[in-house]
């Protein structure tokens, strides 16, 4: 049987995930996914590239407040601001998304640990950053500040295999690749076959391989790179859109997840 194993959400693109037994899957992606980004003063997108030391930052969510910590670091509770006037946001090709700033606070505080003026958004209620058309199943498919779909899935299979190519010392975990849904109980690399599946009562559309970049060779505990796990990637997991892991996802309609569920291939 194929299982759910983990599920994850990332409050902050680029900032630590929190694994949790059960989540609400919103049109958007999962509840509190990546609604919140860092951007510059003149509203670009930061990521690990640029700024490993974004993934120290664990940002906790608890009844409308998120608090900042980071490590030997004092930490920072805020409220979180979801209406007021927006301002616009630029994520990789999606211009002028409407996000609302968190505060001079938490750009102090973020600034500081960055060593760079940056602001904290998050994306403004209502808001749909549509997704590229030549994948998306409908017109009004949309996702937050993922990086382009609402949800990533990737197998603990696939990861298995991933490692076994491995040098045993340079075995790498799931957090490399980010996913927001683990499964479990099927072949390496399964997941690149499938096309719907269903889980509970949430339906899923599986429409693009994920293609990986060097915020995989960042560890996200030591903040050290190396060459893996692009290197050998690349050389047994090459595609057009170039070295892939995982797939992304577009939820067709909402529910929750939880462990443990089984999930079913329909196509």
């Amino acid at each position: 049987m194929i299982a759910v194993s983990t599920l994850t959400y990332y409050p902050i693109k680029a900032c630590k995930g929190f694994d949790v037994p059960a989540s609400n899957v919103e049109r958007m992606g999962f509840e509190h996914d990546r609604r919140m980004i860092i951007v510059t003063p003149d509203g670009r997108f930061l990521t690990q590239r640029e700024h490993p030391r974004l993934a120290l930052i664990t940002p906790a969510l608890k009844n409308e407040a998120v608090t900042l910590s980071a490590p030997n670091f004092d930490s920072l509770q805020i409220g979180i601001q979801r209406s007021g006037t927006p301002v616009p946001v630029d994520i990789w090709s999606s211009k002028g998304v409407d996000a609302i700033d968190q505060g001079d606070e938490a750009a102090a505080w973020l600034s500081e640990w960055l060593g760079t003026s940056v602001r904290l958004v998050h994306i403004a209620d209502g808001f749909k950053r549509k997704l590229n058309p030549n994948y998306a199943v409908s017109a009004e498919d949309h996702t937050g500040f993922a990086d382009g779909y609402p949800i990533l899935i990737a197998s603990e299979e696939s990861l298995q295999d991933l490692n076994s190519r491995l040098d045993a010392s340079r075995s790498i975990p799931m957090n490399r690749f980010r996913p927001n849904l683990v499964v479990k109980g099927c072949e390496p690399f399964a997941e690149d076959t499938w096309k719907r599946i269903r889980i509970g009562t949430v339906e899923m559309a599986l429409v693009k391989p994920c293609a990986r970049c060097v915020v995989t060779t960042i560890d996200k505990e030591t903040l050290e790179k190396n060459k893996e796990p692009l290197k050998t990637l690349s050389a047994y997991r090459r595609h057009e859109l170039g070295a892939i892991f995982g797939v992304n996802v577009i939820p067709l309609n909402e529910g929750r997840l939880e462990v443990g569920m089984s999930v079913e291939v329909i196509e």
